[in-house]
């Protein structure tokens, strides 16, 4: 058993320490709302004991949250330690916000903080509560950890950890903490000669393994080959450099912070009506907000070449709660010559299939793993020339949050607004975490280069405006077309019931005239023409709603045939096979029609009557009622 314990860093998780420099400090952070009221004391302060209490009672569920980076003198990464001097104190912070305590501030002390580095020497991650909210309505946890402990995908697992479905009152007080003990540079020393004599029997029982596999149509393997050799053809297809924008410069230490949040159902609806993905109506937003923006700068939008970097999660189910990196990257050219919200969308759509179909994040994957037998010395300088010649000009994540209100201890979370990290080329970032029942949107950027980040939100809010009335124009003329087709149903249908009922009430005469009574089969064949009318009324309605429409019922059938059946009752032979037909065809919605008194002398045939009773839904629905993601 071993006397010592540490954890090594993972290719992807080291590369995020390589590339961080003076002015890009590479954590992830967010900025939460609560209600206060549940944690607020008697003199109206926030009590920040109990809330320390309470996280540092959830830390032996997330140990990385008490280990700090050492770098050995034979490593070629660093490797995680448990601390010795570990101090919640130092990790969970307390400050307020000055009069009136409005959002405004909020975004420029959030800002603040995510510009400052964490301290390598220690655990990386902070969490500051901020009080003074709205008059004291609310307090928020600006919480930031380096992104070489979690991904988005894993934050949102601690959230998890930290936060409950439920509000709680009492807690198990925090275990007792006792560090394991450190390897020494000698363990170290050995550890490493032994992978380095190790390492040419790995490669070689690894590549063997691959070419068994690779072989094995089955084999994932296979799959991920296939997948690395489609990106490789996408990337030659494509050329890596893309165009250069105001938001391609290098950045600056200081940041700026700005948010807004949508229902999920509006975006939902517009996905329904337009097609697509969430995600995709995302991008599509995306690019509207960029068209806008950068015209304004007066940068021509035509054959721009514009790439959005969307990581996507590769962590598997049984790897949720885990902490480390695991994910991966499209690439997504984005339409910004495109002056058409509907077009937009639809060149989105095709790009994001293609992309799923390639499964390019598969193939960058294999790159990632790859890059676990690559030195760090080596990582360091392909960082450092990745960072100036980026093949994409902005990111975008999408996070999938729970969909069900949080809370701490009694205090309801509102909302949660992610930081993405900039570098040199990338001077603003776009982070999304869907929670319940909100589509939170936060934005980060360069302090001097895009001193408008704020003009930035609201072309968001116009672009997304665009595709709510295209949903919405696209609704009214499926709700017109159902309208119609319900109306010519209707229509055939009632020409259908009186040519049925006359010629049976002509074979009636023709009976009399002859000394014969009318008999049941001529009734029957009547009631037959009704029900065959009525079985090709329901196929239109079916195939409206095959087609996502739904459409009116027929009420005016059902008076005719309700008249019908009063003037000329039916054998009760007759009446169980016709009335059962009829309502399997027609679901009854309104009144049941009431019978029309009997005359002396037949009417020649019911009057035909238009009636178009399509039910108009709220725009941008499809009668269904985003989402989803990953």
């Amino acid at each position: 058993m071993a006397r010592y314990a540490y954890d090594r860093l993972s290719f992807l998780d080291n590369s995020f320490l390589i590339m961080e420099r003076e002015n890009t400090p590479m954590h992830i952070a967010g900025t939460a709302t609560y209600d206060a009221a549940a944690l607020t004391k008697e003199d109206g302060g926030i009590d920040i004991d109990r809330i320390r209490d309470y996280i540092e009672s959830r830390l032996h569920l997330i140990p990385r949250y008490r280990q700090r980076l050492r770098q050995g003198w034979f490593q070629t990464s660093p490797i995680w330690v448990d601390y010795d001097h570990f101090n919640i104190h130092y990790h969970v912070r307390h400050t307020a916000l000055p009069k009136p305590g409005d959002e405004r501030q909020l975004k420029r002390l959030s800002a603040r903080i995510m510009s400052q580095h964490l301290d390598r020497a220690r655990p990386l991650w902070e969490i500051w509560i901020v009080e003074g909210l709205d008059d004291g309505a609310r307090f928020a946890m600006v919480s930031k950890v380096h992104h070489c402990m979690v991904d988005g995908v894993s934050s949102v697992d601690l959230l998890n950890v930290l936060l409950t479905p439920f509000p709680i009152e009492n807690f198990e007080p925090a275990p007792r903490y006792v560090p394991r003990p450190a390897p020494s540079e000698l363990d170290l020393l050995i550890e490493t000669a032994g992978s380095a004599l190790r390492l040419p029997f790995e490669v070689t029982s690894t590549v063997s393994e691959l070419v068994t596999q690779a072989g094995d149509p089955r084999s994932d393997v296979r799959a991920r080959l296939r997948a690395l050799r489609d990106m490789a053809g996408d990337m030659l297809g494509r050329s890596l450099s893309v165009s250069d924008t105001p938001l391609n410069q290098n950045v600056g230490p200081h940041r700026r912070f700005d948010w807004l949040v949508m229902e999920l159902e509006d975006i939902k609806a517009v996905k329904n009506s337009l097609g697509g993905t969430v995600n995709d109506v995302v991008l599509a937003t995306v690019a509207g907000a960029l068209r806008r923006f950068l015209e304004r700068r007066r940068v021509s939008c035509e054959g721009i070449d514009f790439r959005v970097m969307a990581p996507v999660s590769v962590r598997a189910q049984d790897e949720r709660g885990a902490l480390g990196n695991r994910v991966s990257a499209w690439m997504v050219p984005m339409p910004l010559g495109e002056k058409d919200a509907t077009r937009r969308l639809q060149n989105i759509r095709e790009t994001t299939s293609h992309l799923k179909e390639a499964k390019q994040a598969m193939g960058a994957e294999v790159l990632a793993q790859v890059g676990e037998w690559t030195p760090s010395t080596i990582l360091s300088l392909a960082a450092g020339m990745a960072t100036r010649a980026l093949p994409f000009n902005l990111v975008v994540t999408n996070v999938p949050g729970p969909q069900v209100p949080l809370y701490m201890l009694g205090a309801r979370m509102r909302d949660n607004y992610g930081f993405v990290p900039l570098l040199d080329g990338l001077c603003l970032g776009i982070v999304l975490f869907s929670y319940a029942g909100q589509l939170c949107w936060g934005l980060t950027s360069d302090w001097d280069l895009v001193p408008d980040l704020h003009d930035f939100v609201g072309d968001i809010e116009e672009s997304f405006a665009e595709l709510r009335a295209a949903a919405g124009a696209a609704t009214g003329a499926a709700s017109a077309a159902s309208g119609k087709a319900t109306a010519v149903a209707t229509e055939r249908a009632g020409s259908a019931s009186a040519a049925g009922r006359g010629g049976a009430e002509r074979g009636v005469a023709a009976n009399g005239a002859a000394g014969a009574p009318g008999t049941a089969d001529s009734e029957a064949r009547m009631h037959s023409a009704v029900a065959a009318a009525a079985r090709k009324a329901a196929e239109a309605v079916a195939a409206n709603r095959s087609a996502g429409i739904e459409s009116a019922p027929l009420p005016a059938l059902e008076e005719k045939v309700g008249a019908l059946h009063a003037e000329r009752p039916v054998p009760l032979q007759e009446e169980k096979v016709a009335r059962p037909a009829l309502k399997a065809s027609v679901k009854r919605v309104s009144p049941k029609p009431k019978a029309v008194a009997r005359k002396s002398k037949p009417a020649a045939g019911p009057t035909t009557t238009r009636r178009t009773t399509a039910r108009k839904r709220p725009a941008g629905t499809n009668g269904s009622g985003l989402p989803t993601q990953h």
